[in-house]
């Protein structure tokens, strides 16, 4: 009786904080409310938009620094069905020489909600993106002349099933992607293209989920929507070069999420001087469209 009545309120206090989310699907799983990450793909398909993202990347290697302003769309095509289409304007400063310039390349996915698991606050997506050839400006920022194939598994888990004993680890949760960059082409102006494999985790601690599902410890606005988290993600290549050419960042931050809206911001720190060195930033502004318009663009094309 203890439980029911415990999952009654909880769910009662999850609606109050993000109302309609029974109806909704931006990253639930259960009483888990998965925020949009800003460094590693999201588990589930959405209705979403990213409006903008800012990034101002580390100095690489060789002292250049770049900064983009990109725009991602998701939508659901079948409620277990979603695409997703991107593109940024670039601005590279190569060190000692003038800035340029332009858009980068398109990026489009396909996804497939694999499964959500709401009693273990479990949630898995299949994903295929792709970055095609001859969509950027190639001779200034370097915009491929070949497509990448990238299928993705993407995960989240919630620690909500955890005993009652150990109820401040509760709100902890980890997303993660596991994938692979198949390139077209094997050699592009004399360098080598290799196979890569991708993988990256965020580390979140749920304040709205402390609030409303572990214990009320008195948060008010703007604290008791905030979600600190920690992002890493590594790309290591796997044929053509050595795998010692691995690249990462670390990126610390927080989001805070409302019924309509999150904004999220995160320092960026190279993992390795291969990535770069010093210090970089990225905010966003990420719209949920299946609660700003449930009715019409927010919703599946197709309800079947």
């Amino acid at each position: 009786m203890k439980t029911t009545r415990f999952g009654a309120v909880a769910a009662v206090a999850v609606t109050a904080l993000f109302p309609n989310s029974a109806a909704l699907a931006h990253g639930f799983a259960g009483q888990r409310f998965f925020p949009a990450t800003i460094l590693t793909d999201d588990p589930f398909v959405a209705d979403e938009i990213s409006l903008p993202q800012i990034t101002v990347s580390p100095p690489g290697p060789d002292g250049s620094r770049e900064t983009d302003f990109q725009i991602d769309l998701s939508k659901r095509i079948t409620p277990d069905i979603g695409v997703t289409i991107g593109g940024q304007w670039q601005r590279l400063k190569p060190s000692g020489l003038p800035a340029v310039s332009g858009l980068g390349p398109l990026q489009t996915g396909a996804q497939y909600q694999l499964f959500v698991n709401e009693p273990h606050e479990a949630i898995g997506l299949l994903g295929l993106n792709v970055t095609w050839a001859h969509t950027g400006r190639v001779q200034a920022l370097g915009a491929p002349d070949f497509t990448t194939l990238s299928p993705t598994f993407n995960f989240g888990k919630g620690f909500g099933d955890l005993p009652p004993s150990l109820p401040y680890l509760r709100p902890f949760a980890i997303t993660g992607n596991l994938g692979f960059d198949f390139p077209t082409k094997v050699e592009s102006a004399g360098e080598p293209n290799p196979t890569n494999v991708n993988y990256g985790f965020a580390f979140e601690y749920s304040l709205p989920y402390l609030q409303c599902c572990v214990k009320d410890v008195g948060l008010r606005e703007p604290f008791n929507r905030l979600i600190p988290l920690v992002e890493v993600d590594f790309t290591t290549p796997i044929n053509r070069v050595p795998a010692s050419q691995t690249t990462g960042t670390i990126q610390p931050g927080v989001i805070w999420a409302g019924q309509y809206f999150q904004i999220g911001a995160e320092a960026i720190i190279p993992a390795n001087s291969r990535t770069g060195h010093g210090y970089g930033g990225v905010v966003q502004l990420h719209f949920y469209l299946d609660d700003l318009f449930p009715r019409s663009i927010g919703r599946p094309i197709a309800e079947w």
